[in-house]
């Protein structure tokens, strides 16, 4: 599968790494205003190719989009320190009015995946602008959020990442709800876990996990300026199950008909993902605060999208 990544910026060129690296790839094509960035970004990944896969890493213009399968969108304004996801809006909107028409001029056939923040306006709008299926235009959501999610708890309890589900939903940013009452380590619930490992999860421990979780993004912005290595895996990830139709369950972004009451919002909860896109939505069994906390976020996403004109 060709995919095409617009923006070469940290974010961009931290995906096509990611997905020269796993070989998920025939051809990565780079795609940016700054045309000598794009190239450099390229080269610069294609001389790591050899070590590990035979993916085809190149610099072009939207043209070169033609038959992507999956186009990635990274462009936009990058997030300065101290600055909310939602603080971005107003600079990021105007650049998809250009960057998704000429998209699909050329890869009308592609699915989209959303990585500008903050990502659920910018799912949302980029599902307005294209009129694409909202199954087809993917955010990646809270895949991060989820991640450290996962990490923190399995350091806490001591076992993989990779054994802990838990989920990360609604807004990627400030609102964001941790699904604590639905966590599993592998089919046994958190609590009954930690007893039996003798690692309790007190209201101390869950309010470090949560403010570490909430507050990552800011934490390493302030130290290095911006995030990119882990939403480039992220990235990756979800590129990886559509293009090889794994039928992954990841908390990605996307507009749903209706959750927790509020009609038409771009939010992320556990999604099926697979060829075509979202194949399903996956609900989560939440306690009543948690769905409260759910309504209130996806209430101020909603609130927040219908006054972008697209």
């Amino acid at each position: 599968m060709k995919i095409g990544i617009i923006g070469a910026g940290m974010v961009g060129s931290s995906a096509a790494y990611a997905l020269a690296m796993l070989g998920i790839a025939q051809e990565l094509v780079l795609v940016d205003h700054n045309t000598a960035l794009a190239v450099a970004q390229a080269e610069d990944i294609s001389h790591a190719v050899p070590f590990v896969s035979a993916t085809t890493v190149r610099a072009g213009d939207y043209s070169a989009l033609d038959g992507a399968g999956i186009v990635m969108i990274a462009a936009g304004v990058s997030q300065k320190p101290g600055e909310t996801r939602l603080e971005l809006l107003g600079r990021n909107a105007r650049v998809f009015r250009d960057v998704v028409g000429q998209v699909l001029a050329v890869a009308p056939q592609a699915i989209l995946l959303i990585a500008s923040n903050p990502v659920d306006i910018m799912t949302d709008i980029a599902t307005r602008i294209s009129g694409l299926p909202p199954s087809r235009v993917i955010g990646s959501g809270t895949i991060l959020d989820t991640a450290r999610f996962r990490s923190l708890l399995g350091r806490h309890l001591g076992v993989s990442p990779q054994s802990v589900h838990a989920y990360v939903l609604a807004e990627h940013g400030d609102s964001e709800v941790l699904a604590w009452s639905s966590v599993r380590i592998g089919s046994v619930p958190l609590l009954s876990f930690a007893e039996q490992v003798k690692r309790p999860m007190t209201p101390e421990v869950k309010t470090h996990i949560e403010d570490d979780v909430r507050n990552a993004a800011y934490k390493i912005i302030h130290g290095k300026g911006a995030t990119y290595y882990g939403i480039g895996a992220g990235l990756a990830t979800i590129a990886k199950a559509i293009a090889r139709d794994q039928r992954d369950v990841l908390s990605v972004s996307c507009v749903m008909p209706e959750l927790a009451g509020v009609r038409d919002v771009a939010a992320s909860v556990p999604r099926v993902i697979g060829r075509d896109g979202v194949i399903a939505d996956l609900i989560p069994p939440l306690e009543p605060h948690e769905q409260q906390a759910l309504k209130e976020s996806l209430s101020m996403l909603k609130e927040i999208a219908v006054s972008i004109p697209v």
